[in-house]
This record gives C-alpha cells, sequence and structure tokens, in this order.
C-alpha cells in the first residue's frame, strides 16, 4: 500500500477512467470517492488537478462540466505503479463500474453547449457520442441565450427522440 494517500486517490482516477473506457465527469468521480468515503471533495480535486498538470489525463469543459480521460502517458503510470491499489479497492472501484456503467455512459454521452456567434445570435451544439464516436450532432442557431439554455437541457431528455425521427425521415423511400 501506498504512503501518500494524494498518490492513491491519483492511481484510483486512473483506473476508474481506464477500466470505464470512456470519459467521467468530475461529478461522477465524486460520486464515487464521496459515497465510498475514501477522501473529501477537496481533495479529490487537488488529485485531478494534479494529473492534468502531469498530462496523465485530459479535462474537456461542457456547460460548468468536467469531463476526464486517461491519456496513454495515464496508461503508462497504471501499468507502473497500479499494482499499488489494494485488491479491497480495486473490488469498490469494479463494482462501481459494473452497477453504473450504462447510466454512468448516458450521462456523458448526451452533450449540449452553446455560445453567442459573431453574428449575434446563439449557436447550440446537441450531440450523442458513443465512447469516440459521434452518432448525432446538431447545430442550431437560436435569437435569446434563454432559448440556447434550455434548448441545451431539453436535449438531455429528447435526444433518443430527434434521433429516431431524424433517422426515420431520412431513410424513408
Amino acid at each position: 500500500m501506498l504512503s501518500d494517500p494524494l498518490t492513491l486517490y491519483k492511481l484510483m482516477i486512473l483506473y476508474l477512467l481506464k477500466q470505464a473506457k470512456f470519459p467521467l465527469s468530475n461529478s461522477q468521480l465524486s460520486e464515487f470517492f464521496l459515497e465510498k468515503e475514501y477522501t473529501t471533495y477537496f481533495t479529490l480535486q487537488e488529485a485531478l488537478n494534479d494529473l492534468l498538470e502531469a498530462h496523465l489525463m485530459t479535462q474537456e469543459v461542457i456547460r460548468n462540466s468536467s469531463r476526464y480521460e486517461i491519456t496513454r502517458e495515464g496508461e503508462e503510470t497504471l501499468v507502473y505503479f497500479g499494482n499499488s491499489i489494494s485488491e479491497g479497492i480495486i473490488e469498490d472501484m469494479d463494482k462501481f463500474l459494473k452497477e453504473n456503467k450504462i447510466r454512468l455512459r448516458n450521462e456523458v454521452g448526451i452533450v449540449a453547449d452553446y455560445y453567442k456567434s459573431t453574428a449575434g445570435d446563439f449557436m447550440v451544439e446537441c450531440e450523442v457520442r458513443e465512447g469516440k464516436s459521434t452518432l448525432i450532432k446538431l447545430e442550431l442557431a437560436v435569437p435569446s441565450e434563454d432559448q440556447a439554455e434550455l434548448m441545451c437541457d431539453r436535449w438531455q431528455e429528447a435526444n433518443q427522440t430527434i434521433y429516431a425521427f431524424l433517422m426515420k425521415e431520412l431513410l424513408k423511400e
């Protein structure tokens, strides 16, 4: 076992990211670490920042939500030092991923964000991702920020219906 708890938390984060095989959000990682009472929120954030600075993972920020993905360097680090994680902790992480994998993937696979365009309106970008593939990506211009925000929020619930509708209409003979 490692003598430095922060190093253990970093290895645990890398392990979760590698085993998930898709990005995990800050809130998803926090859910695991805080529910299992491994560490505090602030210590977790310190570990995440250290991993980013060391280029062992990458970060994508969408509407104030961070999503993390392990890098090749992070995977190599895990190969060398991953055996420092105890079997009990690995069991906890594997169980968390197994019990929550579908929910976790859906949470990070549905992406919506907006920005103000040079024309003065707002561009809304909505996506459904599966792993590294994009299943659908829509870009829509709307006149107000309120509408852009509403569309981003609604995308979470309506993406499957919209995707099914587009597929049906575009494949019609």
